[in-house]
């Protein structure tokens, strides 16, 4: 266990300036709270926030975080409160302690919602200040070393799994790590303790094989470097197991296809050696292609800056290159904190904070979430570390998980962009919104003001803030919606018993039904929850109908907003089955490809005539190239295909001979097709060749007719027609 001077000794070895006695009374001040407490592991409880205290100093934080880590176990789990903290060591302390405390003692239901109010409450408090989390993160990085104390193999990895997919993205996400690395190892050695076994067994037998080759590697490259007269500092690292094993799976590959298990580190003093170095690499090694990226020139968003390459290198082993200068290395190894600040408060903590724009994606998540739990989802999707690297066409570097669209870049650039989306150009050519970016893309949005999010977006984005907010809106329209009907009921209730609708009326009722307007009483109404006639009832108590209704009556035949799509048959009138469109826009069906549900289709807005639905791959698409902003992102609903039939037009060529045609026309019908016109289109001595148009349901209805007429004899070609 540290010792208190040899703490305070630490933090001013790197920080002559570190106020001695605010550390020295938070050393005292926690170990009487603990007192006689103890961890799972029978060590005295205090001794954990001692050693968060020196993770930290070994990272050279300042005071403040230190005399955080030494207290922020107190008011949680002592007799101790933030008022004391305050009291005691200022209100920049006691901010700071309140960040980091979990809130433990809150009585929630179950677990799931119990740690995503919890990881609520921490982002809210690091996005005031970055060090809540550089604790928090301490905090947890003793508790997975020390986390096989814990009886319960359950509590383990569950502890292990929150570990792994909130805390250590967290940590790459500001760049730490080393730290991340460690926290996803000792995870992994829990959630998968077999596979991690695994893995170190053919790490000692590598070690074991090639134990003259590392120093071998390294001599050479010094020696290489040193007579091109670049000096550098060259080391040698292995790939943690975890680290393996995931790309592994990743890639689908053996351990021995791996090329970097061993990875070579060279670093120089300035951004210049830095490819001169790389030139000398690859001008001695054959270089792996593929194999190199510039993260200099482009850093990752974490601030991470490097040059990775690949060769076949000294004894033709095939090894991993990294090229940095001593700064960038600082940063790589420990983010935010190789550049803080040590002097206390200022502006150092809130610029450090601006730098990291995730932080403000993940409050704008909070903000659109429903609740905890759903917080917690999209936050998760955020923290990917997979990811791809996009640019605007202002060369905007904007990073996104992978399998990230045009949407999820939308909304990375800004939330009203991604509202009003409703197109993309990508390395100077259109693409649907669903196209999934590659690192590299240039991505020009193509908005319209009158443009909504659709909530069919939902389907495909990869972002959590693409998905909070695609869904705040969808909630808002649902109500929307369920408002306009029941207003509309309700106003109908009131002609049929002969009152003139208003307001005013209304806003009567709203003590008794327990509403805070009367748009909620109109939304009750529409989604089925409350009869318009009790509301009518509520306004005009002593009134008596003329005629008495029965479950024939008005309300009887209502259906919600969310049951009449499905059970309203659709017919003139009835809304089209495709999602992405405005109520009440005028809809066709392009007569040059014929969509039926199934197909992937695009609208487009036609001057007198309103959208018209193709088919993707339409071949009509290549002129509306040059007008994006006539391109409607659409689909089809869920239940296109019930209800209602679509012409789905065939190209055939069948035998000139008797009976050919009557054949057809009965593979047709016994496959549930009704012909609803036929051209011959050309005809020879042999052969005729048509246009057939069929009602189907969907794609697959079609499909399996063009089966049934390839097995028929007499026909002997025939495919779906995609124009004419």
């Amino acid at each position: 266990m540290i010792r208190q001077y040899e703490l305070v000794e630490k933090v001013k070895a790197y920080d002559p300036e570190a106020d001695e006695d605010l550390i020295n009374r938070a050393y005292v001040f926690s170990m009487k709270a603990h007192g006689s407490q103890r961890r799972a592991s029978g060590d005295p409880y205090f001794l954990h926030p001692l050693e968060v205290a020196g993770i930290l100093a070994n990272m050279r934080l300042d005071t403040g975080s230190i005399v955080t880590a030494l207290l922020h176990d107190t008011v949680e789990d002592t007799v101790a409160t933030n008022e004391e903290i305050h009291k005691a060591f200022g209100a920049e302390i006691a901010q700071l302690v309140d960040g980091v405390t979990k809130l433990s003692k809150l009585e929630l239901q179950d677990a799931e919602a119990k740690q995503a109010e919890n990881f609520r409450k921490l982002v809210l408090a690091m996005s005031k200040d970055i060090r809540v989390l550089l604790v928090k993160l301490a905090d947890r990085l003793h508790n997975m070393r020390t986390l096989d104390a814990i009886p319960s193999e359950d509590k383990r990895r569950r502890i292990a799994r929150e570990t792994i997919e909130i805390y250590a993205p967290l940590a790459e996400r500001i760049g730490m790590n080393e730290m991340k690395d460690e926290l996803e190892d000792l995870a992994f050695s829990h959630l998968n303790p077999d596979a991690r076994a695994s893995i170190v067994r053919r790490l000692s037998e590598l070690r074991l094989e090639g134990g003259e080759s590392v120093p071998g590697v390294l001599e050479e490259l010094c020696a290489v470097l040193e007579e091109n007269g670049i000096s550098a500092s060259v080391t040698g690292r292995e790939k943690r197991p975890y680290s393996i094993w995931r790309k592994m799976q990743r890639k689908s590959i053996p351990f021995e296809q791996l090329m970097d298990i061993m990875a070579f580190r060279i670093v120089v003093s300035d951004v210049a050696d830095c490819y001169q170095a790389l030139g000398i690499i690859h001008a001695t090694y054959a270089s792996i292609p593929g194999r190199f990226k510039d993260y200099i020139s482009t850093p990752k968003p974490n601030g991470y800056q490097s040059l990775h390459t690949a060769v076949i290198g000294p004894m033709r082993r095939r090894i991993e290159i990294q090229i940095r200068t001593e700064l960038m290395h600082r940063v790589a190894e420990l983010g935010v904190a190789a550049h803080w600040s040590y002097k206390q408060g200022g502006p150092e903590v809130e610029v450090e904070t601006q730098r990291y724009r995730w932080l403000q994606e993940l409050l704008d998540i909070l903000d659109q979430a429903q609740k905890p739990e759903e917080f917690l989802e999209h936050t998760k999707l955020e923290l990917f570390q997979d990811q791809v690297f996009c640019f605007t066409p202002k060369g905007m570097l904007i990073a996104l998980p992978q399998h990230a669209t045009p949407v999820d870049f939308a909304y990375a650039v800004h939330s009203e962009i991604g509202d009003t989306c409703i197109g993309a150009r990508v390395n100077g050519r259109m693409v649907t919104l669903r196209q999934q970016l590659q690192n590299g893309d240039q991505v020009d949005i193509i908005t319209s003001r009158t443009s909504t999010p659709s909530p069919e977006w939902e389907r495909f984005v990869a972002t959590g803030k693409a998905r909070a907010r695609i869904r705040r809106f969808v909630r808002l329209q649902q109500r929307s919606q369920y408002a306009n009907l029941g207003k509309a009921l309700l106003q109908k209730v009131f002609r049929n018993e002969g009152y003139d609708f208003t307001e005013k009326a209304v806003e009567g009722t709203l003590k008794a039904f327990k509403a805070m307007s009367t748009e909620d009483i109109y939304a009750s109404i529409g989604a089925g929850n409350t009869p318009a006639r009790d509301v009518f009832a509520q306004i005009f108590p002593g009134h008596k109908s003329a005629v008495q209704k029965s479950q024939t009556g008005d309300d009887a035949n209502v259906v919600p907003l969310s049951k009449a799509r499905k059970t309203q048959p659709r017919g003139h009138g009835q809304p089209l089955p495709i999602r992405g469109l405005i109520p009440g826009m005028a809809v066709h069906y392009a007569r040059c490809c014929h969509p039926i549900p199934g197909d992937r289709i695009v609208g487009i807005v036609t001057t007198g005539k309103g959208v018209t639905i193709h088919t993707i791959d339409c071949e009509t698409l290549e002129n509306f190239y040059e007008t994006p902003e006539r391109w409607i992102d659409v689909s089809w609903d869920s239940d296109a295909s019930n209800g209602e039939d679509h012409v789905g037009r065939l190209h055939a060529v069948i035998a000139n001979e008797p009976g050919s045609l009557g054949t057809l026309t009965t593979v047709i019908g016994k496959n549930g097709g009704n012909i609803t016109n036929l051209k011959i289109t050309h005809r020879s001595i042999d052969f005729f060749e048509m246009l057939i148009d069929v009602d189907v349901s969907d794609v697959k209805h079609l499909t399996h007719i063009i089966a049934a007429l390839r097995a028929t004899p007499v026909i002997t070609q025939v495919d779906r027609a995609r124009s004419g």
